[in-house]
Formats: structure tokens, sequence, C-alpha cells
């Protein structure tokens, strides 16, 4: 028989009810979860996970797609039509994971949205004033720790557009013009390509360091 742990039970309905919460349905999902002991915190810092894991992979898709670029703008003789369609994967590739890191970013403000409004309104069932202050306190320094993260969140992804947009503009004009003079034409625009890609890695370098802190501020 196989020995199934509670958590892996937890885990599986929550990737089930997401079903749930994409059909607008959040009240019921919330509501699902807490009946197997899985709360709005618990979710919110596996959301948190999920974006910082989504913005690893998006780092590196992106280190890899300029590396691609920088290959081809280096094109010293082959196949073109290769060395474009190489370019083009990694084009939709990084254009894949930048869904991925906003999809999870949304989900991530769904659940804490969700979170601080039931917190705010449990704060009115104490009788004790001394636990109401005590609560009341941790719920602001957790929302200044969310705010926090999701400022980091929020600036990493609005670097993500400009660079896939120089991307799609290189992809574009290469699709069309898949000659040597073409890519001598895309030469220039290597530097600027890559200076853009390392203030996108350095956002979100810094958004997953964020991540981790406010991680570590639930579980304390």
């Amino acid at each position: 028989m196989l020995n199934i742990s509670s958590d892996f039970i937890i885990r599986a309905f929550l990737a089930s009810f997401s079903l749930l919460l994409l059909a607008g349905c959040q009240t019921t999902y919330y509501k699902t979860m807490e009946q197997f002991g899985y709360h709005k915190r618990d979710i919110l810092a596996d959301r948190v996970e999920g974006v910082r894991d989504a913005q690893v992979e998006a780092k590196e898709q992106f280190q890899s797609a300029l590396e691609q670029f920088s290959s081809v703008v280096n094109f010293e003789g082959g196949d073109l039509e290769a060395v474009y369609n190489q370019l083009n994967d990694e084009f939709q590739e990084s254009e894949a994971k930048a869904e991925a890191v906003h999809n999870h970013i949304a989900s991530v403000e769904n659940v804490a949205t969700a979170l601080f409004e039931e917190w705010e309104e449990e704060l009115g069932q104490y009788n004790n004033p001394s636990l109401r202050r005590s609560s009341e306190q941790k719920l602001t320094q957790t929302r200044s720790h969310y705010d926090k993260l999701i400022r980091a969140m929020k600036r990493a992804e609005a670097k993500i557009e400009p660079v896939l947009a120089t991307f799609r503009d290189q992809v574009l004009f290469l699709k069309h013009n898949l000659n040597a003079r073409a890519i001598a034409a895309l030469q220039g625009e290597l530097n600027t390509i890559e200076a853009d890609v390392n203030r996108l890695i350095q956002e979100m370098e810094a958004a997953i360091n964020e991540a981790n802190a406010f991680i570590k501020t639930l579980e304390s």
C-alpha cells in the first residue's frame, strides 16, 4: 500500500482546486482548503515560493536568450535559418517564462488581499485587548513586509516587457532578413540588450531575495 503523506494530499488539493480559483470561485477555494487545515497564510507562503521559483527560471531563461542573441550577432558562417530558429525558440520560451511570472504574482496578490481582509475582520473578535494589540502589530509588520515584497516583484516584472520587446524586434527582423547584412545590422544592438538583461536580472535577484525574506517572516 502506498504511504501518502498528509502534506502530499494537501498539495494535491491545492493544485486541483486552483481550477476553482481560475474560475473566479476564490471564496470556495479558500474555504475548501481551510477544511483540510491549509489556511490563507499557508497558501500565501506557497504562492510566494511559486513566484520566487518562476523568477529564478525566468532569470535563467533570459540569460540563455542573451547568450543565443550574442552567438547570432557573432555569426561566422553556417545555416542562418537554424540560427534564427534557435533564437526564436529562446524568445518563445522567454515569453512563456514571463507569463508564468505574471500569473504567479497575480495569484500572490489575490490571496494576500484575502488574508489581510480576514485578519482585519478578526481583530474585532478579540475580547482580550492585549492579544488584540499583539495580533494587530503582527498584521502591520506582515503587511509592511508584504508591501516591500510586492514592490520588488513589480519592479522586476516591469523590466521584462522592454527586454521581450527588444528580442521580439530582433527575431522579426531576422525572420524576414536571413542574410549576413542583417546579422551585421544587429551587432550594434548587443550592448543595449546586454545592459537591459543585466538590469532585469538584478531586479529579479532582488525580488527573489525579498521572497525568501518574506517566507521567513511567515514562518516566525
